[in-house]
């Protein structure tokens, strides 16, 4: 039986049977990471339909810094779902996306006058950061990074810098958007390789007076949880400034408090004209943004940005609470605390017991990784999916990411305690050890 059982439990339904009901009703496009079904979950822990219980490190890809029904964040939805739960913004408005908007313009690393449109998921708000930045600078062309992440509709997924799963067999997609490789130290990819690429990129494909904007993750996500390096962030500022560019960022998932900042743009000395946000903003609940410089944001014509659910009110009710939660319980503190103690703790079994096994060890705050690699040094794919289904055995949730396939991604909610972390942790060096024999 999968995961660690508490107390004995009357067992009416079982996880392969809701698996089974799965496979007849869902389309096998929709993948899960775990054959487990959720019951009920509290902070960082779960459990299944059988009462197995489950250290969370997944957080819902990153979506629960606050930790699963954070009791202020459940509060603030029950008030505001008494009251009603959706008018459409667009015809007649409401006082929680106004607030919501008015925190995040305060807080974002923009220090220029900044406005923020609401809409339901990150693909949306990077796709609509597209339409602002065309209307802004009237130009088509859009620049983003090799293993970079932005979403599923077809313009997000021309963007995303991966082809399997995301891409294989759904094109054609929309043209003028064009690739250039990420900085990557562990794999021999510098800022000059990125740089010159994009003047490559301007020689070859398209004149820089025909890019609206570039686009990247501050650390990049589903390719692996690089940081960009600050003199990457610096010449892409430089080339946007000299080119009349705009630059975007995708904050969706290393926003809200991941890094150990509330934006992982104020690691940087420079600001983004846009950044855009969902995952954690509202803790589950479904709810994504654009936060830019007002200047820019101001220029789609009334009616040119919107949808039904965007900014929905009982999101932004939670998105209120979010807010609130991590100042009240310094979780941006706490998340950099996360981080150092994931960090030295891998670390320390990669010098100590497993230097063949684990490669690069890396983290910004609480968005932390270490890659598996082979007897050479090489990307190791299967060790990482055996790690993975091994952890999982012993009651942890954890996700592998990258480009190569072989990083495990730690996105543990920041509200975690110290004994569940360890708990975590130790799971973590068991499965290494079974894999390492």
């Amino acid at each position: 039986m999968h995961g660690h059982q508490l107390k004995e439990v009357s067992v009416t339904e079982t996880n392969a049977q809701w698996v089974a009901r799965r496979d007849n009703a869902v389309p096998k496009g929709v993948a899960h990471a775990c054959p487990i079904f959720a019951e009920r979950a509290e902070n960082a822990e779960v459990w299944d339909v059988e009462g197995n219980r489950y250290i969370d490190f997944a957080g819902g890809i990153a979506v629960l810094n606050t930790g699963h029904v954070h009791p202020k964040v459940t509060r603030a939805v029950e008030e505001q779902i008494n009251k009603f739960s959706h008018t459409a913004f667009q015809v007649m408005p409401y006082k929680p996306y106004i607030e919501l908007a008015e925190r995040l313009n305060d807080l974002a690393p923009i220090s220029s006058e900044a406005k923020t449109v609401f809409f339901s998921t990150g693909a949306e708000a990077v796709e609509n950061a597209v339409k602002i930045a065309r209307s802004y600078t009237g130009r088509p062309g859009v620049i983003s990074f090799v293993g970079g992440f932005h979403g599923r509709s077809l313009l997000t997924l021309a963007m995303t810098g991966k082809v399997d799963p995301y891409k294989k067999s759904f094109g054609p997609f929309p043209s003028t958007v064009y690739h250039v490789p990420y900085p990557m130290a562990a794999h021999g990819i510098t800022t000059e390789d990125s740089v010159k690429a994009i003047h490559k990129l301007f020689k070859a494909d398209i004149e820089p007076e025909s890019i609206a904007a570039i686009v990247l993750e501050p650390v990049q996500g589903e390719g692996g949880f690089y940081p960009a390096p600050a003199d990457l962030m610096q010449a892409l500022r430089e080339i946007c400034d000299q080119h009349g560019i705009l630059l975007i960022a995708d904050e969706v998932q290393t926003g809200i408090g991941r890094t150990g900042k509330l934006f992982a743009m104020e690691h940087y000395d420079i600001e983004a004209d846009l950044i855009t946000t969902a995952k954690s903003l509202a803790s589950g609940y479904p709810l994504s943004g654009v936060i830019g410089k007002a200047e820019v944001m101001d220029a789609p014509h009334p009616g040119g940005l919107g949808g039904t659910y965007g900014g929905n009110p009982v999101a932004c009710a939670a998105g209120l609470a979010v807010l609130d939660v991590i100042e009240e319980e310094n979780l941006l503190q706490h998340s950099n605390q996360i981080g150092s103690k994931i960090v030295n703790r891998i670390s320390a079994l990669k010098a100590e017991k497993f230097g063949q096994l684990i490669g690069d060890v890396r983290t910004l705050g609480a968005m932390t990784a270490f890659e598996l690699v082979d007897e050479n040094g090489q990307p190791d794919a299967a060790a990482t999916k055996i790690l993975t289904q091994k952890a999982l055995e012993k009651g942890l949730i954890l996700l592998s990411c990258g480009i190569f396939g072989n990083v495990l991604r730690i996105l543990v909610p920041l509200t975690v305690s110290e004994d569940i972390l360890d708990q975590g942790l130790d799971i973590i060096e068991a499965s290494l050890a079974e894999l390492a024999v």
